[in-house]
């Protein structure tokens, strides 16, 4: 329990399990849960899309509240839901406007982003902070710190910093501002900074000005009073242009106030102990159930039920995660004798690529062109090697789903990647501790020399075993993580010395 509870407000434009498109909202479902588990009081604020109403969840109204837009005042429902947790609860509370969030997309529709996408977030942001006053005057409930998530929110920390800064009731809220990846940054043309009713001086290569367009990203972290990041390596490869994406610069000038904090995963709905997806039950002490799972996912894949690695993939098809390199090295794993499923879908040129070498080895090599929540899990639970040569990955989710399934990830050494894998040293007496291997240089060469490396141990069933077992062990829970948010938050708003990077 943290010895100084706060009110907790976290802004995100997507959680679980309301909404959904990537692991932003596993984060934003899952940490309000552990912050409100340590006696925070946290009240989660998501737009009122069209799938949030069909969540299945069940909503109350709390209050009708005025937001000012170019237009003139807007008059906006909140409502409510509650999630009861250990020692607390977490309220959600939805923005409506139907007009930008009851559509068939968070951000966009058949591939294209929403051409009015900064009015939308700039009406969610504008709206939040109606929401702290709402909270001050209504509920005498002062909001101490405003947890902010990527660009569509990052606008609350440049409105409670210029247009609201006068206003007595949100006066003392600190602002974090949280970069789950830095390559999406909320660009919009120059012309359109009107839109978010801000000070033309605002609009500044000293504040939101980026090359003539808008940058809501930039803006975030140039306002916000802190920054973290997912993990510590991408915190120190967001300084350098191959990972800050042009805002290198903005963040080395905030290095003093720039946090990597790992993200965890939810080990409840991630446990192969009680999976409800998964054919048979195992677990660290037992895992007698895997080589069931492994047999299972053959035959739901149409392989053949032998011993031999079961390899898998999960993930975008896309450059970003290295999956050309995966394609390029098919033929060689089918000549080590593995086999190889693959779920996910991304750049057409990739997905017809994986289906003419699946045409091409269908004993070998198993496709799902599009997600299924539960093959996932099936795929964590059978398969013997997770394969997730990104590029770069701020923290990545998948890897810490399979070290908790006993699943022993091959991954790039790159930003989380890098601090949640400990890799397999050459030296005997450090194999205790490994949970996995990295892959060095962006190459399939070198992806194909490690997958050989680990095709071999895997002959070795004892030292596998300790492979194995070490990933299961592994505490890729929460609790750690929330306890640091924990820390970082409170010396905030009582004006302690914040910790470093």
């Amino acid at each position: 329990m943290t010895q100084h509870p706060l009110n907790l407000l976290m802004v995100s434009s997507e959680a679980v399990p309301y909404a959904k498109t990537g692991g932003l909202a596993d984060v934003a479902g899952a940490l309000p849960l552990e912050l409100a588990k340590l006696g925070h009081d946290v009240i989660l604020v998501l737009p009122r899309y069209r799938c949030v109403r069909e969540a299945g969840r069940s909503f109350r109204p709390v209050c009708r509240i005025t937001v000012p837009t170019l237009q003139g005042p807007v008059e906006t429902l909140i409502e409510e839901d509650v999630i009861a947790v250990d020692r607390g609860r977490v309220r959600v509370w939805t923005i409506q406007h139907e007009a930008f969030f009851d559509r068939s997309g968070l951000y966009q529709a058949q591939g294209l982003d929403y051409q009015d996408n900064l009015d939308r977030f700039a009406f969610f942001c504008r709206a939040t902070i109606e929401v702290m006053v709402y909270l001050r005057t209504a509920c005498q409930w002062p909001t101490h710190l405003l947890h902010l998530h990527d660009w569509q929110a990052a606008l609350c920390a440049v409105y409670l910093k210029t247009i609201a800064r006068d206003r007595q009731e949100v006066q003392g809220a600190r602002t974090v501002l949280t970069l789950h990846n830095v390559g999406y940054q909320g660009l919009f043309p120059g012309k359109q900074f009107e839109n978010t009713g801000l000070p033309p001086s605002v609009f500044t290569p000293a504040g939101l000005e980026y090359y003539g367009s808008v940058n809501l990203l930039k803006g975030g972290i140039v306002f916000a009073d802190y920054v973290t990041t997912v993990s510590p390596t991408y915190a120190r490869e967001i300084l350098t242009p191959a990972c800050g994406f042009g805002l290198e610069g903005v963040l080395r000038n905030r290095e003093d106030r720039l946090l990597g904090i790992l993200n965890g995963i939810d080990t409840d709905r991630w446990n192969p102990a009680t999976d409800p997806y998964l054919p048979a039950k195992y677990s660290a002490a037992d895992r007698s159930g895997k080589q069931r799972c492994k047999q299972a996912l053959q035959r739901e894949f149409g392989l053949p039920e032998t011993s031999a690695p079961l390899l898998s993939v999960i993930a975008r098809l896309t450059s970003q995660k290295g999956l050309d390199l995966v394609a390029a090295i098919i033929p060689e794993l089918v000549a080590m004798d593995l086999q190889l499923v693959i779920l996910g879908t991304g750049e057409p040129e990739l997905e017809a690529e994986f289906q003419a070498l699946q045409a091409r080895y269908p004993h070998r090599l198993g496709l799902r062109i599009g997600f299924d929540e539960g093959l996932a899990h099936r795929i964590e639970g059978g398969a013997d090697v997770f394969l997730m040569p990104s590029r770069y990955e701020p923290c990545g989710l998948s890897q810490l789903y399979s070290l908790r399934y006993g699943t022993v990830p091959v991954v790039r050494k790159t930003g989380g990647l890098a601090d949640t894998v400990v890799p397999l040293a050459a030296q005997a007496g450090q194999r205790e501790r490994a949970t996995g291997f990295h892959v060095e240089a962006d190459a399939a060469e070198a992806l194909l020399a490690v997958l050989r490396r680990t095709v071999a141990l895997y002959q070795d069933r004892s030292a596998w075993g300790q492979l194995v077992e070490a990933g299961m062990n592994a505490d890729v829970s929460w609790a750690r993580s929330a306890s640091e948010y924990d820390r970082l938050f409170v010396s905030l708003v009582l004006e302690e010395s914040p910790p470093a990077l």
